[in-house]
């Protein structure tokens, strides 16, 4: 599939991937075939739960099996009709009215609840507002017919804060007749309690490296590097998940995580000159590609650390765990206040030497 051209005139969706096809509108599924097989076993169930948390790493497709899902019910509304009994997927032709309807956003019966785009600062905003997830009263509370299903996808409810969970909590607990909650979460733990509660959870893993590279060539095959080593880091980088890979193919993804992590692997004793160069790349004016690149890659790198030194050195977790809130807090700040990324590069690196000199 080619990348098609970027429509700068429409409003942005939060997450959206330049010359990409949206979750909703991609009907191809990679990897994840044996929840594909449990939600279709629940679908066809006597008793299907009304919400449901799809749980796993940013980028693994559980906004795309959401729709998938969507789709499929939209189309099927009968759960017991011979067409769902004898289905061996999710899949429902892309030439399918409902598939069109959803691709477009213009489903009435779907209500996709994500992060909105602010007209005045020309951003999107840092949460998921309650007022958003206050749509789901209006949504539900319209009539529909009697075999039709109304579905809310929120994508993602790790955005929510206290105030919209809330909101969102209120709804499964009193939720209407024929309706599906879909709520994505790359960290299903930290959600409120008595949401976790109220839904089926289902934890999706990460990507195999053969899924990957199918996505990829479906996706970007003219991006692909041909040489076989820049590929296997390429597959190696994007630790489980398409989008980080497809990420990485845009800007200058590769030289931004190897140089990250030729620097970090010699704290504290790092090359000053190489670390201004690796910080101007990242902070490159309309260069949003490579600040993503450089915040995928040192939160992969922080973590896979720390869990390496559960064995090795325990007495480093919790620095390696405030490294890791440092470096988030910092990329978000510099996200939401417009600050200056370059030095977000900086400290991370004087943090992470600080934290190397210390004992083991």
């Amino acid at each position: 599939m080619a990348r098609k051209p970027l429509e700068i005139t429409e409003t942005p969706e939060v997450d959206a991937l330049p010359g990409m096809p949206l979750p909703r509108e991609q009907t191809q599924l990679y990897g994840h075939r044996e929840i594909e097989q449990q939600l279709l076993a629940a679908y066809r169930s006597e008793r299907l739960h009304h919400a449901w948390i799809l749980g796993g790493p940013k980028g693994i497709g559980k906004a795309t099996l959401a729709f998938r899902f969507a789709r499929f019910v939209m189309a099927n509304s009968d759960r017991f009709s011979p067409e769902v009994r004898a289905a061996t997927s999710l899949h429902l032709d892309p030439t399918h009215t409902v598939s069109r309807q959803i691709a477009g956003g213009a489903h009435p019966n779907l209500l996709h609840l994500r992060r909105p785009w602010n007209e005045k600062t020309k951003r999107f905003k840092t949460e998921l507002p309650v007022d958003e997830v206050r749509r789901t009263v209006a949504f539900f509370g319209t009539t529909a017919s009697d075999k039709a299903w109304r579905i809310c996808i929120v994508d993602a409810a790790d955005d929510m804060n206290i105030s919209s969970a809330n909101a969102l909590l209120k709804i499964l607990e009193e939720p209407p007749s024929r309706c599906l909650f879909l709520v994505l979460s790359h960290a299903p733990g930290r959600l409120l309690p008595t949401i976790r509660s109220r839904c089926r959870r289902i934890d999706m893993p990460v990507l195999a490296p053969e899924d990957i590279q199918s996505g990829l060539n479906a996706l970007a095959p003219g991006d692909l590097p041909q040489n076989p080593k820049a590929l296997q880091d390429l597959l190696k980088f994007a630790d489980g998940s398409l989008r980080s890979a497809l990420g990485l193919l845009s800007g200058d993804g590769l030289t931004i995580n190897t140089g990250f992590t030729q620097l970090a692997e010699t704290a504290p004793d790092i090359d000053v000159g190489k670390l201004h160069a690796l910080a101007d790349l990242v902070a490159a004016r309309g260069k949003d590609d490579n600040w993503q690149n450089f915040h995928h890659v040192s939160r992969q790198w922080i973590h896979a650390r720390l869990r390496q030194d559960v064995g090795q050195r325990p007495a480093r977790l919790a620095s390696w765990a405030d490294l890791w809130e440092k470096t988030n807090r910092a990329t978000a700040d510099a996200e939401a206040l417009n600050l200056d990324r370059k030095q977000v590069v900086l400290d991370v690196f004087r943090n992470l030497s600080k934290l190397m000199r210390m004992p083991s």
